[in-house]
């Protein structure tokens, strides 16, 4: 069975080029919209449930707004390494520490998604393992430099210049890595129309 929208509107809450390139590229008909949301979390959560966590508190941000027609979308990703979330970088300097952290270890992408309406929510997660080559210094500062992974969790993408490079294999879906866990999304989705 295909997915249906007929009486529906499918809202993507993200400013991600990559999510959006994928709802796209999965054919979905959605609307882009943004609520500014402080991605603050309880410090004593962990690995997916931080990502929980964010992705709720991005679906929360439209609780007064939701129109019953509507299914919202919501999701965060988060580079989990060494029992600690490394979120995006705060600046250059942050991106080759991060880079240089992962060099040659492996470390777990975690994206979680919340699906909302006015009657459902249902939130889910993807963890996908990822290992990376040795990096060398010139390698990373060159990635950094050139490509700038500052809007990146782990200051990495995937899909970028590095992942061709540095990734010498992952174990689990690849679309997660770089931001949307789309084959469960679409599995979920078909569960709620």
């Amino acid at each position: 069975m295909l997915l249906d929208f007929k009486d529906k509107t499918l809202i993507l809450a993200s400013a991600s080029p990559r999510r959006l390139a994928f709802f796209k590229d999965m054919g979905l008909p959605f609307e882009s919209r943004i609520k500014p949301v402080d991605e603050i979390f309880p410090r004593h959560l962990k690995a997916e449930k931080i990502t929980n966590y964010l992705a709720k508190l991005k679906a929360a941000a439209f609780k007064n707004d939701l129109k019953d027609h509507e299914i919202l979308v919501t999701s965060d990703t988060i580079v989990w390494f060494k029992n600690q979330a490394l979120n995006k970088p705060t600046d250059e300097a942050d991106a080759i520490k991060m880079l240089q952290r992962l060099s040659g270890k492996k470390h777990e992408v975690i994206t979680s998604v919340c699906i909302k309406t006015t009657t459902r929510e249902l939130i889910f997660h993807d963890k996908t393992a990822v290992f990376f080559e040795m990096l060398s210094t010139e390698e990373i500062n060159h990635y950094v430099s050139q490509f700038k992974p500052l809007d990146k969790a782990g200051s990495y993408g995937i899909q970028d210049w590095i992942g061709l490079i540095g990734i010498k294999k992952i174990k689990g879906s690849y679309c997660n890595v770089v931001g949307l866990p789309t084959n469960l999304l679409y599995k979920k989705l078909k569960s709620i129309l």
